[in-house]
């Protein structure tokens, strides 16, 4: 049996690593080894290099788990990584290559984020131009984190981290799931990226693919069931003579979506 993979969790857009709390303590109670790392939602392609950074920097193989529009950064760095073994994608942008996380999402029906998010006044610090990305506080709960306490939801709202604007427009210029075994799971309820959205990257990636029936960030209120379907990936990350490869292919095959 291989070495057991490193868990690395990546917040997404208008988030940051305090959301993933929950779904930490579960997976540390079974233990595996979680490191849940910054993202600068600076840019696709600067917000990649970070997360290229501190992936390089662990010793041993890790299962990359991103939530969101961190999905767009993550695909494109693990396509450098040699140590990343799976790819899970927690309803998340998943790019193709010179496709934009904004035009990836044209085809399909908005989410309610559009209606409930602006654009500031002022030029997004550290980015390359143009303005912040805020989800508007009063209508963050129903969101973000529909199925989440209020209490814990109003909390997430004024502390949330806004994601420049322009990182929505960048390009893709690497898609690592064309070569990782991925795993998607699709929020059902989502009111920040479309189910449908969601489903189409899923299928095109030929995912291992569930379904939860919850919001966008359904691991605030359900950590139980998230941890769950990130634990299937370690696993088959686990696996020697390609395994994991093969695992993937056929869950995709029987896939619930």
């Amino acid at each position: 049996m291989s070495e057991e993979p490193t868990i690395v969790l990546v917040h997404g857009a208008f988030a940051d690593a305090s959301g993933f709390a929950g779904l930490i303590r579960e997976l540390e109670a079974a233990g595996r080894t979680v490191v849940a790392i910054p993202n600068p939602l600076r840019g696709l392609a600067s917000d990649a290099e970070s997360i290229a950074t501190q992936v390089k920097a662990i010793d041993g193989p890790v299962v990359l788990v991103g939530h969101s529009y961190a999905g767009a950064p993550m695909g494109q760095a693990s396509a450098e990584l040699s140590n990343v073994k799976a790819l899970v994608f927690l309803a998340a942008l998943g790019l193709d290559v010179g496709e934009s996380v904004a035009g990836v999402q044209e085809p399909f029906p908005p989410p309610l984020v559009v209606k409930t998010s602006y654009l500031t006044q002022y030029d997004a610090p550290g980015a390359a131009g143009g303005p912040e990305l805020y989800i508007e506080k009063d209508r963050f709960h129903e969101t973000f984190c529909a199925d989440a306490p209020v209490d814990v939801a109003d909390v997430m709202a004024v502390s949330q981290r806004p994601v420049a604007g322009a990182a929505l427009q960048e390009p893709a210029t690497a898609a690592g799931w064309k070569t990782i075994p991925s795993w998607y799971l699709v929020s059902e309820q989502d009111n920040g990226v479309s189910p449908e959205a969601q489903k189409f990257m899923a299928n095109r990636m030929k995912a291992t693919t569930e379904s939860i029936d919850g919001p966008h960030a359904a691991f605030v209120a359900q950590p139980v069931r998230v941890a769950e379907f990130i634990q299937k990936a370690c696993s088959s990350a686990s696996n020697t003579d390609g395994a994991g490869t093969a695992g993937r292919h056929w869950w995709a095959h029987h896939s619930r979506v």
